[in-house]
């Protein structure tokens, strides 16, 4: 373990010994088999499966892999490489999935010569144990990102991608000055994939900047946009599956996408650096 973590039941520091997580008070966690940490408390549950089921991991992983993400990976890399103190620092990836952009972070931050100590976070526990597959150095948990079991103010950057906005969970880990990478969607992102399932495709009205105050202070926005193209069925259903409008679909409208064997697409992202006052 890298970086000290907190007890979901009473906060204090866990320390580790082997595959055990313990705290003063004896609150006790077990590693798991694949390599993650179950931080997660039962009646912290609002279902008995939260987060993303197995088969929308399966098909995110599947989409990601086909690299039409990488650009705005590298984007996103860049920009915590540019954010960090000099010094090894501690950084969270909260709402993680299966550790696509967290493992490609890890890479960067080797590539710069780095030392940080890196933490991917999710509530759902298929997706964490996919991305023990992609990393055996990283700090994989299955926790609550309304209570991130880390020390208060201990984190450097805190990243958050397509990812419920929470101000107050994501200030209390941060150090003073300590950034927020938050990513969300602009409003041409997969406009066509969109188009092809609504009748009437609305506008959004998320404005993370005035959600985020007073306790973050907005440094700038990078916006990313590029065209990219499927050219198979298998990768449309692949990147439909990993959306929540699949679980929205008349059937009819299914059998219109098992046609299809190409579909151009528009990514459109804005990444939003801020900084914890």
């Amino acid at each position: 373990m890298n970086t000290p973590l907190a007890c979901p039941v009473c906060q204090q520091t866990l320390q580790q010994q082997d595959n055990n997580l313990r705290c003063s008070a004896g609150h006790s966690f077990d590693r798991a088999k694949q390599g993650y940490w179950n931080l997660l408390l039962s009646h912290k549950k609002k279902s008995k499966d939260p987060g993303d089921n197995a088969e929308m991991v399966q098909a995110r992983r599947d989409f990601l892999d086909q690299g039409h993400y990488r650009q705005l990976s590298e984007q996103i890399n860049q920009l915590v490489l540019n954010s960090l103190p000099e010094t090894p620092s501690s950084i969270l990836d909260m709402g993680c999935g299966e550790g696509f952009y967290t493992a490609a972070l890890e890479q960067a931050l080797n590539d710069a010569g780095r030392e940080d100590a890196l933490i991917g976070l999710d509530i759902s526990k298929h997706a964490v144990k996919a991305a023990c597959a992609r990393s055996k150095s990283i700090d994989w948990l299955v926790a609550s990102g309304a209570n991130i079991p880390v020390p208060a103010q201990s984190l450097s950057g805190l990243t958050v991608l397509f990812s419920r906005l929470m101000p107050e969970a994501f200030a209390k880990p941060l150090k003073q000055n300590g950034f927020l990478l938050l990513a969300w969607t602009g409003e041409q992102h997969l406009i066509e994939l969109r188009e092809l399932i609504y009748d009437e495709v609305r506008p959004s009205r998320y404005d993370p900047v005035k959600q985020l105050e007073p306790l973050f202070e907005l440094e700038s926005v990078t916006e990313v946009s590029y065209n990219f193209a499927l050219d198979d069925n298998h990768s449309i259903l692949t990147l439909l599956g990993m959306t929540p409008h699949s679980q929205r679909m008349p059937q009819a409208k299914r059998e219109q996408f098992a046609e299809l064997t190409s579909l151009q697409l528009t990514l459109d992202v804005k990444l939003g650096l801020f900084r914890r006052r």
